[in-house]
Parts: structure tokens; sequence; C-alpha cells
């Protein structure tokens, strides 16, 4: 059993659920990963936890693909801010706004395939 490891923001376990929400992880599934004697009421608890065994730790961090070190200095205020810096329009030049989209590719898909099946019904009515 390794020691307990705790955050510089002062709850770990909070990091671990951020960190696991944000891969679009359920309780349900850690638990399954982390073997048979785990459940979704022993995960919810280890989230309450304010330090966490360096053991486990480490567990969770490999079935999250991220390094334990990640979840201990993890900080929510600071993936927030790098996030919307994708989002905001001031940040950056003009340029930035070259990769903004402004029609559906599913809609531009959908009528291409309406052009092919009209061309392809006026050749076969010409070849009749």
């Amino acid at each position: 059993m390794g020691t307990n490891v705790v955050s510089p923001n002062g709850h770990i376990g909070h990091n671990l659920k951020s960190i696991r929400n944000f891969k679009g992880m359920k309780q349900e599934v850690l638990a399954m990963e982390l073997g048979e004697e785990w459940n979704q009421k022993k995960v919810s608890h280890l989230e309450d936890q304010t330090a966490i065994d360096s053991d486990l730790l480490a567990q969770v961090a490999k079935i999250l693909d991220v390094t334990p070190e990640m979840i201990q200095n993890f900080d929510e205020k600071r993936m927030n801010t790098f996030f919307n810096t994708f989002n905001d329009s001031s940040v950056g030049n003009i340029s930035s706004n070259l990769y903004t989209c402004n029609f559906s590719p599913i809609d531009k898909i959908v009528e291409l395939y309406e052009r092919l099946l009209v061309a392809t019904n006026e050749q076969k009515q010409k070849g009749l």
C-alpha cells in the first residue's frame, strides 16, 4: 500500500471527478475497470476523499489515461480558461477566424448526394 496523496487545491477526489467527467466516463464504468470489489457507491465515496492512496491513484490514472500528477495538480479554473480561449474571438489575430465553419457539413453532403441522384436519373433517361 502506498502513501496518501493530496492535491495542492486541497481535494484530490474532486480533481478525479472532474477528469472522469471530462473524459465522459460514468462512475459505474470506472468501478468496473477498478475491479470486482468496486461499485458506483465506492467510486462516489472515493471522489469525496481529500487524499487518495498513491497505488490507487496510479490505477485510476491509468484507467483515465492520464498521469497521477495530472489528477493531483488538476485545476478546473485553469482548464476552463484554456478551453475558453478557443472560443474567444478577442484572442489571436484575424486569421484565427479562418477555421470558423458557417455551414452544416451534413447538409452539404445531403445536397451533393441529391445532386448525384438527379444526375444519375438524367443519364438513365437519356440512355433509354
